[in-house]
């Protein structure tokens, strides 16, 4: 005998399953809790790479530029966004690179981030790291612009950490292009004097102002390319620095060497690692900056432009994503007292987001090498 299609539906519904909705929140969904055996099942993970609101890897937000006088929560690691992109003397739209790291870190949980190379969690260790959200900076003049980014980086690592015994906080910058990178030498400068700096880029960026700018104008000489020029010409950095991956042409077969040379640095090329391997250039770096405190800066387009198109001087040869994340978890156990993840411009990136994911785990790595050595600073 056949049924009615009418019960046959009815019996649908009372058989479905009932729709439950998870209580409305303005931020990103947890992944679970952890118990002494980590993380324990229950928690939602179905909407943690696309809802709530944005910050680097679902860190906490905290509004490190408040104004005097009002209370602001404690953090030892603080992750800034530096939205500039108008000292580039190519392609533009780093000034999104902030946006874009965030999108890129979305699948990165501090609930769901222990490590398969060392069983690690770094995010639930003893540094509260916090997202403070992008500098407010002018587009429409870039020394003022620099000057407020100068601020931000003075505020936020001359707040108290979280941790008493490292008093000064760390700062790892989203940017932006490596213009940005001056300000926050000028910040580390004031807390841990001349630093090593360790550049990983396609590019010297040493140039002389008079060169790159064309002696136009003071503001003009101050771009992505003269930035380590000017760090060395203020005393921001040690005779230790190193550059590394570099392979982008010069103007001048001797005076730019000449040149890069007489700013303090060396030069580890892109296609030193096919002799050297991962370890040589891991010990190469090591050796050169030893005994020092390190700043480590990754221009993005120190990778291949199959790994990372979304750049704005893109250069063919370079690393591959998993060497340059080999390399920087290589250089566990210096004190890096600031890094910074530049010059991404995602409106080049591919629909699979290759360019943002690939910064967004640098971030990660410079977070790993903090937490793995803490610094002690001035405030």
């Amino acid at each position: 005998m056949l049924r009615p299609l009418c019960f046959l539906g009815l019996a649908g519904t009372i058989l479905a399953r009932e729709i439950t909705f998870p209580p409305v929140s303005g931020v990103q969904q947890i992944l679970g809790t952890e118990g002494d055996g980590g993380l324990v099942p229950g928690g939602d993970i179905s909407a943690v790479m696309y809802s709530g609101l944005m910050t680097f890897a679902n860190l906490p937000y905290v509004h490190c530029l408040a104004a005097d006088g009002t209370e602001v929560e404690q953090y030892d690691i603080a992750i800034v966004g530096a939205p500039f992109d108008t000292g580039v003397t190519a392609r533009p739209g780093a000034r999104f690179g902030p946006t874009g790291i965030r999108a890129g870190s979305r699948r990165i949980s501090p609930e769901f981030s222990w490590s398969v190379y060392n069983g690690r969690n770094h995010f639930r260790e003893w540094a509260k790291i916090v997202d403070c959200g992008d500098a407010p900076l002018t587009v429409l003049d870039n020394t003022v612009a620099l000057k407020q980014l100068d601020k931000t980086h003075r505020v936020i690592s001359a707040r108290t950490a979280n941790d008493s015994e490292y008093a000064v906080p760390r700062i790892i910058t989203l940017g932006g292009d490596h213009t940005t990178t001056l300000p926050a030498l000028r910040s580390t400068y004031d807390h841990w004097g001349a630093v090593s700096v360790i550049h990983f880029d396609s590019h010297l960026d040493t140039w002389n102002p008079d060169v790159l700018g064309g002696g136009l104008s003071h503001y003009a000489g101050v771009n992505h390319g003269t930035f380590l020029h000017i760090a060395h010409e203020e005393g921001l950095i040690l005779n230790s620095s190193i550059h590394a991956g570099i392979r982008a042409p010069v103007a001048n077969k001797h005076y730019d060497l000449r040149h890069d040379k007489a700013c303090r640095f060396h030069i580890i090329k892109a296609r030193d690692l096919d002799s050297l391997g991962m370890q040589g250039v891991i010990d190469r770096l090591k050796e050169r900056t030893a005994g020092t405190k390190v700043y480590i800066s990754v221009d993005i387009d120190v990778l291949d432009p199959a790994y990372a198109p979304a750049t704005g001087t893109a250069e063919p040869g370079g690393w591959t994503t998993r060497e340059l994340l080999t390399i920087l978890d290589g250089l566990s156990g210096m004190q890096v007292i600031g890094g910074d993840v530049v010059e991404v411009a995602p409106i080049y990136d591919n629909p699979g987001e290759t360019t943002t994911l690939a910064a967004a785990e640098v971030v990660r790595s410079l977070i790993t090498l903090m937490v793995d050595t803490p610094v002690k600073g001035k405030l």
